[in-house]
């Protein structure tokens, strides 16, 4: 018996630590690949539409149009299309007199973000196909944009790359440990997951928001079709498996705004948590198919992606609480095996912990400089990241018997790209020109 639970939780480590594996090696290939060379081709200057699906965003809705119209790009070569979906408060106004094309959404049986674009985007074929736009970018309200970002995103646009995402970073990092916990996360999948699966030439996944698409995509997708609740990552493993490669830019730095209170981040998680058993339960068995015909990587990254291998980690912890009642029910192997199942589990937890711990710590030393809050917050929130993932448990486990619906995250910090960055900031205006 005892030897049992000792195998046991071994091979649950040995099992996670092969299937993860290849996202050390990613840790690895970023700290140690030499940085390529500039192009030296000069790109061409590409026309965008930026669509921003927005509900009930006036308190920053104007903030993202703002830093949109700030581009260090050509204006006549980018527009901006506000969709307010279900709205009460005057974020369409705020839109309009800020600059952008605004289309009111009233479909209360229809709701969610992919259904806003899928309509946004049908609006634009229909009124303003004379345009003649090559990419569209999509941005959520609480967004701000470095004012290179759009000149970098067109960099790697004008390279081929049919769907591009860019590094993900916050407005509100420093706030308290809920929003640094999001925040470090975006940071670490930026650097470590997109950045090195750009640097090994495979496919990279698009994170919420912050992303580039090619015309001919939507045109053959006939709009916008991903409608589960992570849109996100339906559209990420959609594009795998039809053979795009998504490319990243790590110099296009996009901004947004993170949950700060206990209950809208479970609320926003649960939703994400159910998307994702969604994705698996639509995409699994392709994704699966395409690993076993040795289709690309990608197809593997993509299915470690949106697997829940937390149930591993849980599979785990229940076996060993199954040890722990059945040597409470028996007097004599009690003084054995009860303290011998306690030290899995706290040693199980202690693992992870140290684990997560240094991958912030890894994420909060590199990213420095990219962190926008004081150096004890950086410091201290490296140790309450390993806690902000652990609430995934719980929340995992409602998702999968709760029924989820999307609901909207409110968002009330007002600030704009000079206020994040600070007062001595000042934008690079470097090789600005018109077309």
């Amino acid at each position: 018996m005892l030897a049992t639970i000792g195998y046991f939780n071994i091979v649950v480590f040995i099992l996670l630590g092969a299937l993860y594996f290849y996202q050390a090696v990613y840790v690895a290939v970023v700290l140690f690949s030499k940085k390529k060379k500039a192009q030296e081709k000069v790109p061409e200057f590409h026309k965008y539409a930026v669509l921003v699906a927005a509900r009930n965003e006036s308190a920053v809705i104007g903030q993202l149009i703002s830093s949109v119209k700030k581009q260090n790009y050509p204006p006549e070569l980018v527009d901006i299309y506000v969709v307010a979906d279900n709205c009460t408060d005057d974020t369409a106004e705020i839109s309009q007199n800020a600059g952008a094309t605004v289309y009111e959404r009233f479909n209360r049986t229809e709701v969610g973000k992919g259904y806003a674009l899928d309509y946004v985007l049908g609006r634009i074929e229909q009124e303003h196909a004379d345009e003649g736009y090559e990419g569209y970018f999509v941005f959520d309200a609480d967004n701000l944009l470095d004012p290179n970002y759009i000149r970098e995103m067109n960099r790697l646009f004008d390279q081929g790359y049919r769907v591009v995402t860019s590094y993900r970073n916050s407005k509100n990092y420093g706030s308290n440990w809920i929003s640094a916990g999001y925040s470090l996360w975006f940071l670490r999948e930026s650097k470590y997951l997109n950045n090195a699966r750009m640097l090994l030439g495979t496919s990279c996944a698009i994170s919420g928001t912050g992303f580039l698409m090619h015309k001919d995509i939507v045109r053959k997708n006939n709009g916008w079709k991903h409608h589960l609740l992570t849109e996100d990552i339906e559209f990420s493993v959609d594009s795998v498996l039809q053979g795009e490669k998504i490319g990243y830019c790590g110099s296009a730095k996009l901004y947004d705004e993170q949950p700060c209170t206990w209950s809208q981040s479970w609320k926003q998680r649960l939703r994400w948590s159910k998307g994702f058993y969604q994705v698996c339960w639509h995409y699994g068995t392709r994704l699966l198919k395409g690993i076993f015909t040795g289709r690309s990587f990608a197809h593997y990254d993509m299915f470690m992606t949106v697997m829940p291998a937390l149930f591993i980690s849980l599979g785990s912890i229940g076996v060993n609480l199954l040890f722990l009642l059945f040597g409470l029910s028996s007097t004599k192997v009690a003084a054995v095996l009860v303290p011998l199942a306690l030290r899995a589990i706290f040693m199980g937890f202690v693992n992870y912990y140290l684990i997560l711990f240094s991958f912030g710590v890894l994420t909060t030393i590199t990213e420095w400089r990219e962190i926008h809050c004081r150096p004890v917050k950086k410091l201290l929130y490296t140790f309450t990241f390993p806690i902000f993932i652990f609430s995934y448990i719980p929340i995992s486990i409602e998702a999968l018997f709760r029924r989820i619906e999307w609901t909207p995250i409110t968002h009330t910090i007002g600030t704009t790209i000079e206020e994040v960055h600070g007062a001595s900031w000042a934008p690079s205006r470097e090789g600005r020109r018109t077309a």
